[in-house]
């Protein structure tokens, strides 16, 4: 599984190798191991990555995360794949793939209104199945994978027309 983290305005791509007997995750092209010891207390939390030991304290702040780390603080997000998805030009209009896998429902029809956040499709990927929401209000343009069918990673499932064009 792979999500995207950003560390105060920089975007790394993160993707989990292996859980066990240790978790490794790649992060940016590069492998660590990675183990959480018990918290130390006040706030702070001990890690190994690496064989490394790194004190660390985590805050929260409204939606937004706080991690302190080496006499820094940094902010950490969560790029959301249904917000980033569509690139230049296809903005919100695409629906795509955040991960490989297969339809197993449509919820919506090509011409019918959406609410942003409103389930679409449901995936299936990793044995675990997900709601895909509407990225923004609009109308259902196109399903372009049915019940069954499957998709790659990015590829585009749904797209949208801005609300008052026809379908």
């Amino acid at each position: 599984m792979s999500i995207e983290l950003t560390i105060d305005g920089k975007v790394h791509h993160v993707t989990i190798a292996r859980r066990r007997p240790h978790l490794v995750l790649v992060i940016d092209g590069q492998e660590h191991e990675v183990s959480r010891t018990p918290a130390i207390g006040d706030g702070r939390n001990l890690m190994a990555v690496g064989g490394h030991r790194l004190e660390f304290a985590r805050a929260e702040l409204g939606e937004k995360q706080f991690v302190r780390f080496g006499g820094r603080t940094y902010e950490v997000g969560f790029v959301d794949p249904f917000s980033a998805a569509g690139g230049a030009g296809g903005g919100a209009d695409a629906l795509k793939a955040p991960m490989p896998g297969a339809v197993v429902s449509v919820q919506k029809q090509a011409g019918d209104r959406v609410a942003r956040g409103e389930a679409v499709v449901t995936i299936e990927s990793m044995k675990l199945q997900t709601a895909l929401p509407a990225p923004r209000d609009g109308v259902i343009a196109k399903i372009l994978k049915g019940e069954g069918e499957t998709f790659e990673k990015d590829e585009v499932i749904v797209t949208l027309e801005p609300e008052g064009e026809k379908a």
